[in-house]
């Protein structure tokens, strides 16, 4: 068993010693054999984005087989509102690859999470994952490249207040024990996520920390590697569904939603991208950000406006993409610079064994780490459809590669200042800005809809639902309008909290 099959959490690739893209139906029944596993649940998005659920107790080998052979008919008009309910019977198919172990469930449980297909056995047009799916797809034909994303995943987690060992207000970034309360549940549910075959890089409490009417609200993240885009999509809806589940369990409110009070930091779904050549990173080239790098930001830059329509889908999103909250409010990017839309992080540019610095007995080579250079994009919250949010980034990418001089493009919106300094804002009002509204991102998204169109990527029908949807929030100059008045705030945090 290789060491990478042998260390891997999810015990369903270390028992088949197996990777998970290579799982067969053959091997899930040994699976479930081998280990008195009574029950499948497959699961699928819906339109709200949340994992739904279909469950089924195992009656014999056949009928194994058969639930894994033939997936599962549902009603589509229930979960899709883009499917009419006169033709709304579609098939779920289960994605062998998603299989985990429920770690809930007091029955012995595989859940496997499944894709969308029509009565004619083809993939549902405008279902979430083959939007993704389809995105991708047109990125590696247009690039030859494949297109990669992992997600920073925050959260408040809202518990009584015991009066004990109070982190300072807004100043809880990193904080350890006994100061950060909930750092046990963040582990717990990093655990089981990585079972559940999420591929994660490090969890930490985060700058937002407060005390109100006797409760404590305190921010944690949870980021990932990167990884296929498609595959990123599917950990972060399974972390959200087991922090969620472990909350109820604990006895604890969670929400990612993207603001939950006047003044505190909100939360956001910062996306990390970079584009690959069959296992090399194309987005660093002799120590520097590579000209492929920078015209996958030039493509960020010219659907900045567009992306709020997937990734920041209510009003209390813009409540977020304020100044001075390190979130965006302008369409530019630049190095390690949290005041940009595009941000360009700290990474191992420089071949330097550093280790060896800090250990002298270490006297191993100097290894190039500059394979794990990322570009973020910072606009994204936790009210986004996670498959359509990725899927219009992995398409802005794409547009960077069909434009004519993405260089320039790239060049005009770099910035190397804090654009929210006083003295920079001549500099801030050169910048396009990004919506400020669900109504202004709908407009956005109406413009700028061939894009997303192009190579029958995005159905119409899906656009013209997502138009339509982020309309009726009716939100044009909310903020302005209420902004002062923390009870109307705090009525629209109530309507919106569980979003996502």
């Amino acid at each position: 068993m290789s060491d990478h099959i042998s260390m891997n959490p999810n015990p369903v690739v270390q028992y088949l010693s197996k990777p998970a893209d290579k799982l067969t139906k053959a091997d899930l029944i040994k699976f479930i054999e081998d280990n008195d596993i009574e029950m499948i649940n497959f699961r699928y998005v819906g339109w709200d984005g949340r994992l739904k659920t279909l469950n089924f107790i195992i009656g014999g080998r056949e009928h194994l087989d058969n639930i894994l052979s033939a997936g599962e008919r549902v009603d589509g008009s229930s979960l899709l509102p883009f499917v009419e309910p006169g033709s709304s019977d579609l098939y779920v198919i289960p994605r062998f690859k998603t299989a985990f172990v429920n770690p809930f469930s007091d029955i012995p449980t595989l859940d496997i999470l499944c894709s969308y297909y029509d009565r004619n056995g083809e993939p549902l047009e405008g279902a979430p994952e083959n939007i993704l799916r389809k995105a991708h797809l047109s990125f590696q034909e247009v690039t030859s490249f494949q297109f990669e994303a992992m997600g920073e995943l925050e959260y408040y987690i809202i518990s009584e207040d015991d009066g004990l060992f109070k982190a300072d207000d807004q100043r809880g970034y990193h904080e350890s024990s006994p100061f950060s309360k909930w750092g046990s549940f963040r582990t717990e549910a990093m655990k089981l996520i990585a079972e559940s075959g999420g591929m994660i890089k490090y969890g930490h409490s985060e700058v937002g920390n407060f005390s109100k009417d006797g409760f404590v609200f305190e921010q944690n993240e949870i980021e990932f590697l990167p990884t296929c885009v498609e595959d990123a999509a599917d950990q972060l809806v399974k972390a959200k569904w087991i922090i969620r589940t472990l909350a109820m369990k604990y006895g604890v409110t969670v929400t990612f939603a993207p603001k939950i009070t006047v003044g505190k930091a909100g939360s956001g779904l910062h996306i990390h991208t970079r584009v690959m050549d069959n296992g090399i990173n194309r987005m660093i080239d002799d120590g520097k950000l590579s000209d492929i790098a920078k015209t996958a930001i030039a493509g960020y830059m010219e659907l900045a406006s567009s992306i709020t329509s997937f990734g920041n889908m209510n009003p209390t999103s813009y409540f977020r993409l304020v100044p001075h909250q390190e979130a965006p409010t302008n369409i530019c990017w630049g190095d390690r610079n949290r005041s940009v839309l595009v941000r360009v992080p700290l990474g191992w540019t420089t071949p330097i064994n550093m280790i060896n610095l800090v250990n002298p007995q270490e006297k191993g080579r100097i290894v190039d780490f500059s394979n794990k250079q990322t570009v973020e994009v910072r606009s994204p919250d936790g009210s986004a459809d996670i498959y359509m949010l990725l899927s219009a980034i992995t398409i802005a990418a794409r547009t960077g590669f069909e434009m004519n001089n993405p260089i320039d493009l790239a060049k005009n919106t770099y910035v190397d200042i804090n654009i929210f300094d006083e003295e920079n804002k001549k500099k801030q009002k050169e910048l396009d800005q990004l919506p400020s509204s669900c109504v202004e991102s709908a407009r956005r998204l109406e413009d700028q809809r061939s894009y997303y169109t192009k190579y029958d990527v995005f159905p119409d029908s899906v656009i013209d639902l997502l138009i339509k949807t982020l309309i009726n929030k009716n939100d044009e100059g909310l903020i302005g309008r209420i902004q002062n008045d923390d009870e109307k705030v705090m009525d629209l945090v109530t309507k919106y909290f569980n979003c996502g």
